[in-house]
């Protein structure tokens, strides 16, 4: 099971449609250890630096598939759900800085958090999803105004990798990242139904 990134925020309101085809994605890995489920608790490290989140629309890949046409991309994924995508912000800074590799630094054990899985059928071309803070909502985004939609990201991976049953992809961060505390209480929802609790500890 594979675990890829979009390593930049993904609905930038600046960036207008006619552009959107001249971004190339930025994609990354995490090991499969990173994926932390079933609203398990995600522990905060004290030895990385400052540690920053990013809430995500992540997609579930449900076959085989190599140098996928982003029109035949819709076959590719069957669910959705939301996750946390954390990283050791300031380790990652420095990594990048020093050309180093940062593979630590954004793929450490449970630094990529999902929720429970939506089927894409059950959603009828709309998703909404959102992610809330000790009740206070952080931000709401709809696929609608992704900047690379999900068919040409896949499209994108799979001509560099080959998809397999059950690799995720979290598509992109809404907005800047956020950092966690002790006792968050993060919580994720798809078109108003909530799929995503995790407590921070």
């Amino acid at each position: 099971m594979k675990i890829f990134v979009v390593g930049t925020e993904n609905y930038n309101s600046s960036v207008g449609s006619e552009k959107a085809g001249q971004v190339t994605p930025i994609i990354y890995t995490k090991a499969d250890s990173a994926l932390l489920k079933d609203r398990k608790p995600f522990f905060i490290p004290d030895d990385m630096g400052r540690i920053g989140y990013t809430g995500e629309l992540v997609v579930r890949i449900c076959r085989l598939g190599k140098e996928v046409p982003e029109r035949f991309a819709h076959r590719y994924y069957d669910a959705f759900t939301v996750g946390l995508n954390f990283k050791a912000s300031d380790m990652l800074r420095d990594c990048s800085a020093n050309g180093m590799p940062w593979a630590v630094a954004t793929g450490f054990d449970g630094s990529a958090i999902i929720g429970d899985w939506m089927p894409v059928e059950n959603l009828y071309g709309n998703v909404e999803f959102g992610l809330d803070s000790n009740g206070s909502t952080l931000y709401t985004a709809n696929v609608s105004n992704m900047i690379i939609g999900i068919d040409r990201l896949i499209s994108y991976v799979s001509h560099y990798f080959t998809l397999k049953t059950g690799d995720l992809l979290f598509t992109g961060a809404v907005s800047k990242e956020e950092e966690p505390h002790i006792n968050d209480l993060l919580e994720g929802y798809i078109n108003g139904v909530k799929v995503l609790e995790c407590r921070c500890k």
